[in-house]
């Protein structure tokens, strides 16, 4: 176990080239699907919040800041309940946040939709205007036909905005159903304007063996002219939760043909004493000159959600793609992201 942590650290301190300074240690805060934004100097945060949305800003990584409450859900309607996982977006003036949520508290799960939020002037704490349901089905001539959907995240490529999401090829009356990875165009930050298409289901060894089979937590990540997409799998109440990958086969390559990304996994795998870890976001560290992934990871090997957020820095393979490494053991002193 020791050489597995002298060899962890090592990674890590090649990664920032570290000597001797200020140090932190993880876990950072408690919660779970963290989310980071990075804009001019500040780094801005997103998540639930007693039944709303709460965002903070920051000049670290490290430090979060004060959390304040920018949004809370109606009293009834398809988005008072169940605030999962929300998304914080600065597109073409405005601040979007993206959010999943359900018309019924508590399980079973089976309401989960889409939604984004507009700030009506550039302020990121707002206010924010609820501009509905985003539509997450097949057939766009039929509004009420849109499907299960959770973990909606907006990129650009090659000019073209797209979403990309997790959810069910069908509505069910049951939260134990696969979870798949969908993208479709969008034709402004508020609005889908295609079908959508699959571009991932749990299918390989490292994705399956569980009590169900899921894809979810999309967060695309580009290095250089190369897009990659980073996807939790597993189940996220199990240690066995992780990272796997798909990779744009080409600068050029359409994102909505499922055969242009290449799978490959796991790209991040917890250990002996980090478990469960996932639902990742990533961000450069203050002087640009540094890489870092946020994920949470379990408090302990039992199944459920009691969660924490942790941070550590990750390298670039030779062909391009991610080096996340092994997640760093708590309470381990790491270099603070350069420039903090």
């Amino acid at each position: 176990m020791r050489a597995i942590a002298t060899a962890i650290l090592a990674f890590v301190f090649s990664c920032t080239g570290f000597s001797q300074g200020a140090t932190f240690t993880n876990p950072i805060r408690n919660g779970a699907d963290p989310w980071v934004f990075q804009k001019g100097e500040d780094y801005y945060y997103c998540a639930s919040s007693g039944g709303g949305i709460a965002v903070s800003r920051s000049s670290k990584l490290t430090d979060h800041g004060a959390l304040q409450k920018v949004w809370d859900a109606p009293d009834k309607g398809w988005n008072s309940a169940n605030i999962w996982a929300p998304e914080l977006h600065f597109i073409a003036g405005h601040w979007y946040i993206y959010y999943a949520a359900g018309k019924k508290s508590g399980g079973p799960f089976i309401h989960q939709r889409s939604g984004v939020l507009k700030s009506k002037g550039d302020d990121p704490f707002g206010p924010y205007e609820d501009m509905g349901m985003l539509y997450t089905g097949d057939d766009m001539s039929d509004p009420g036909s849109v499907k299960w959907a959770i973990d909606l995240t907006p990129f650009e490529h090659r000019g073209q905005l797209y979403a990309t999401w997790s959810g069910w090829e069908e509505n069910r009356d049951t939260d134990r159903t696969p979870q798949h990875l969908y993208m479709a165009k969008m034709s402004d930050p508020a609005t889908i304007s295609s079908n959508r298409v699959k571009i991932s289901s749990p299918e390989e060894s490292w994705e399956t063996g569980g009590v169900l089979d899921l894809n979810e937590g999309p967060q695309v990540l580009k290095h250089g002219d190369q897009t990659f997409i980073i996807y939790s799998t597993r189940e996220s109440w199990l240690k066995e939760y992780r990272l796997g990958q798909l990779k744009l086969k080409a600068a050029n390559a359409d994102p909505m043909i499922a055969g242009n990304w290449v799978k490959s996994g796991p790209v991040f795998l917890g250990n002996d004493t980090v478990h469960g870890v996932g639902h990742c976001s990533f961000a450069k560290s203050p002087d640009g000159s540094e890489d870092w992934i946020l994920y949470h990871s379990k408090k302990g090997t039992d199944p459920g959600w009691d969660r924490d957020i942790r941070l550590q820095p990750f390298h670039w393979h030779a062909d391009g793609s991610p080096d996340f490494g092994a997640p760093v053991p708590a309470d381990t002193p790491l270099p603070v992201p350069s420039g903090e």
